[in-house]
């Protein structure tokens, strides 16, 4: 067998015949009748006969084709120009019109329509079945995708529902992506206005800092001001006191010295030297008494600048409660960051749980289009069962018509015996009746004669 190459081929050839029966089935069995397909394009709006379908027109048909990729994908030339207009700007960047916009569209429509028809059961279709479209190829196109259309219409619900589950993921994936942006802006803000807070919690803080080392200083200062001021206050009243004494004993040697005068010699030499005396003594009072001025304006002028350091410290203690008054707002302003951080992190915990969330619906978004992936095959296999069941029946149907067709001759066989036999009773019913039509004659003259006999019998007797 296997030195043979004819004997060695003709399995597969056999095998390929027997694919191409089976395809030819499978075709007989979807192909529409010519008026059938006419009328269903016609009546999704588009004026087409049954001349047209045999003498087709490649412009007709291309709208034909596009009219049902609208229906069933929602794709025509002009929602694929700019996905094609972007990829040719981006193939050919320096050449944009090197291909036409009609053709560039109409590849774009050929991948869509070519994807429809795949699923359609149309494996084989090319731009000859635009361009240069036959009869034969239109007819079993044209009844796959009616038969598509019908088998689509018969499972709107399905369809339906699975869409709104679609629509209702989609609408909520974007109110969440909607949110997650909003939520980002807000958290970019909060950040933003943390930025700005720290910079301006920073800048107070400095400030608190200086005014803080300022403080200091001045209670330093203070501190020594209200030393020295004490110390000056202390001086001045020995001095006061000193003075005081100064001039009581002044006041007592004028006195005495008035009580004395008279009592004085009036020698030139002795007034001269007691002259002396006085004005030596003169002299020195007055010096003790200018010290005690300069003292004392030594002392008022420690005393005014006594009052300057203490309105400074009237002012430094009005900068020290305004510091507290600000420390205080500082504080404030603390636990107003504080609060907003702990917003930010609820707020952050909730984008977070978004984050979760998303994720959750991005898993049952999966598992969801898994299901209508299991769905899909789930159909392809029930589809493929209906297919080889629809071949059982195929044969079943064929050995019933066989039966029939077989009974249906012996029925008229019978039907001929029968209507022979009915013949035959007709014919024996009608002799049956003119044997008896006869015999009731005879009767009849039978009982004439006996009544001719009783009578002629009566009379005789």
């Amino acid at each position: 067998m296997s030195f043979n190459p004819r004997m060695s081929l003709a399995p597969s050839s056999q095998q390929q015949n027997r694919g191409k029966k089976k395809e030819e089935e499978s075709d007989s069995f979807m192909r529409l009748p010519d008026k059938e397909i006419a009328g269903c394009i016609s009546d999704i709006g588009v004026p087409f006969t049954a001349a047209d379908l045999l003498k087709p027109n490649p412009l007709q048909i291309q709208m034909i084709f596009e009219w049902f990729a609208e229906l069933l994908m929602n794709t025509t030339r002009d929602t694929v120009d700019p996905a094609m207009r972007a990829a040719s700007e981006g193939i050919c960047e320096d050449y944009p019109d090197i291909v036409p916009a009609e053709t560039r569209n109409l590849m774009g429509f050929y991948v869509s329509l070519r994807k429809l028809l795949f699923e359609c059961g149309i494996t084989d279709f090319s731009f000859q079945d635009l361009y240069k479209p036959t009869h034969d190829r239109l007819v079993k196109i044209f009844s796959y995708i009616i038969n598509f259309v019908r088998f689509r219409e018969s499972q709107t619900q399905v369809i339906d529902e699975h869409f709104n589950k679609a629509e209702t993921t989609k609408v909520r994936i974007e109110t969440l992506y909607m949110e997650n942006q909003e939520m980002e802006s807000r958290l970019d803000e909060l950040k933003r206005n943390r930025r700005a807070m720290e910079v301006h919690i920073s800048e107070k803080v400095k400030r608190n800092e200086e005014l803080k080392k300022r403080l200091l200083e001045l209670r330093q200062s203070q501190d020594k001001m209200a030393r020295r001021f004490e110390g000056l206050t202390k001086k001045k009243k020995e001095m006061t006191a000193i003075l005081e004494e100064k001039t009581a004993a002044t006041i007592e040697l004028r006195q005495e010295s008035s009580k004395l005068q008279p009592y004085v010699s009036q020698s030139p030499a002795a007034l001269q030297a007691s002259l002396t005396e006085l004005s030596n003594a003169l002299n020195t009072d007055k010096a003790q008494i200018d010290g005690f001025d300069r003292r004392a304006r030594a002392l008022q002028t420690s005393t005014d600048t006594f009052t300057v350091v203490s309105a400074d410290v009237v002012s430094c203690t009005k900068l020290l409660d305004e510091i507290s008054v600000e420390l205080a707002k500082e504080e404030d302003e603390n636990v107003k960051v504080a609060r907003q951080r702990d917003a930010l992190g609820e707020r952050g915990n909730n984008v977070r749980e978004v984050e979760r969330t998303e994720a959750l619906l991005q898993r049952q978004l999966s598992k969801h289009l898994e299901r209508t992936e299991k769905l899909r095959d789930g159909s392809k296999a029930k589809a493929m069962s209906a297919k080889e069941r629809m071949e059982e029946l195929r044969a079943v149907h064929r050995k019933l018509t066989e039966e029939r067709n077989e009974k249906g001759r012996e029925m008229e066989r019978r039907k001929v015996r029968i209507e022979q036999t009915e013949k035959k009773m007709a014919d024996l019913k009608e002799n049956i009746e003119n044997e008896i039509h006869s015999a009731h004659d005879e009767f009849l003259k039978m009982d004439s004669h006996i009544k001719l006999y009783i009578t002629e019998m009566e009379q005789s007797i």
